[in-house]
């Protein structure tokens, strides 16, 4: 419509375009911006279903499943802080894509690495445990994410008794060739932390005489640590 249509226009007609144009800019300036709500993370889909997804290819389908779970925090239009997630739903996505690649160590890894250094103790208590029943299902391979377990026992959580039950578990199951010789220490320098000198002298002892230690260097520094362990247990 051009300026000679308009001014053409009956008064009582131009009146109600105007009165319709200030409405529609009342109803934008009172009606709040559109937001993005995030959406709650669902449980992961069962057993028939997995089965009936993966057509013969789990492994595909885990890596699958694992890529939705971590971009899960970003969704169209809102970021979701990893605190905020459903953590029982979180193990429960951990589990599947373990349970569909059993050999995957990325479950794990996010587990003790990201979801397990939210600021959120009770949800560090949880994913901690959740590494520590994974590891004892296969302590040989997945030793690595429990001893990451002890260091944010011990230093965010300030929970030595935690640290060292993990430990203890590690020195314990974590027994294969591949597993370095740090691994096995670990309980002792934690029991020796709690100031439980006896129980580290006798388990430092013990792995002295193992002949687990070949290295000459690695040898000469535990045996002073016992002499040292022994000078303060007489104190």
């Amino acid at each position: 419509m051009d300026e000679r249509s308009l001014t053409a226009l009956p008064w009582p007609l131009k009146l109600g375009l105007l009165a319709t144009l200030a409405l529609q800019f009342a109803v934008h300036e009172i009606t709040p911006a559109p937001q993005a709500r995030a959406i709650d993370l669902a449980s992961p889909p069962g057993d028939a279903a997995l089965a009936a997804t993966s057509m013969g290819e789990p492994l595909g389908l885990a890596k699958a499943l694992m890529l939705y779970l971590q971009a899960f925090d970003n969704q169209p239009g809102v970021s979701i802080p990893f605190r905020d997630l459903d953590y029982a739903r979180v193990e429960q996505w951990l589990a599947r894509i373990m349970a569909l690649d059993p050999q995957s160590q990325y479950p794990l890894l996010s587990a003790s690495r990201l979801y397990a250094e939210v600021p959120n103790e009770a949800k560090q208590r949880c994913m901690l445990e959740f590494v520590y029943r994974a590891f004892l299902q296969d302590p040989n391979r997945r030793w690595p994410w429990l001893a990451h377990g002890v260091v944010l026992a011990k230093h965010r959580l300030k929970d030595l008794p935690l640290a060292a039950s993990y430990a203890a578990a590690l020195r314990q199951h974590a027994t294969g060739k591949d597993v370095p010789n740090w691994v096995q220490q670990m309980d002792i320098f934690l029991r020796e932390d709690m100031n439980e000198l006896e129980s580290a002298k006798v388990l430092l002892g013990g792995l002295l005489q193992s002949g687990k230690i070949n290295d000459p260097h690695e040898w000469h520094f535990l045996n002073e640590k016992l002499k040292e362990l022994e000078a303060r247990s007489r104190k």
